[in-house]
């Protein structure tokens, strides 16, 4: 009479011990990871707002050699959507000011009002407009929470 050998059925405790450790290894990296991701992603929007709102002057500029008021530039300043308050725009004859304020709780740190901030430097005789992005508010930031145009602007 031949006796089957008996097979293994299932997993071995080591073997399980292994896979958790492998789980937790790459929990460990990922979540920091998306962490950091997310907040990136939510300052897109303001970052959109405020491209929108930088296109419509500069154009309105190049095209008639004024700086237009929120209205001839379409610029919708009263906008609430989850991430951004509202929208700020200042002209004078040598500069703009565009600034998407956003709510506390989108970026990590302590509270305190914090905005994407465009100021635009007029130039006459070619009717173009140089732009500069900041973030002002009442705290700073770290720069791997900002979009790239607006990491250690120049001067």
């Amino acid at each position: 009479m031949k006796r089957q050998a008996a097979r293994q059925q299932g997993f071995t405790l080591i073997e399980l011990m292994i896979v958790i450790a492998i789980v937790g290894i790459l929990a460990a990296i990922a979540l920091p990871a998306y962490q950091d991701y997310s907040v990136r992603a939510r300052m897109s929007e303001p970052m959109a707002r405020l491209a929108e709102a930088k296109t419509s002057v500069s154009e309105f500029y190049a095209s008639i050699g004024v700086t237009p008021t929120a209205e001839q530039a379409g610029i919708n300043t009263v906008a609430r959507t989850e991430i951004v308050r509202s929208i700020r725009y200042a002209a004078t004859s040598t500069d703009v000011t565009i600034q998407a304020l956003i709510y506390q709780s989108v970026m990590p740190g302590s509270g305190g009002d914090r905005s994407f901030q465009l100021y635009g430097r007029l130039d006459d005789t070619t009717r173009t407009i140089t732009w500069t992005c900041t973030l002002a508010g009442s705290d700073s930031v770290e720069q791997r929470y900002l979009p790239a145009n607006c990491r250690n602007p120049a001067p």
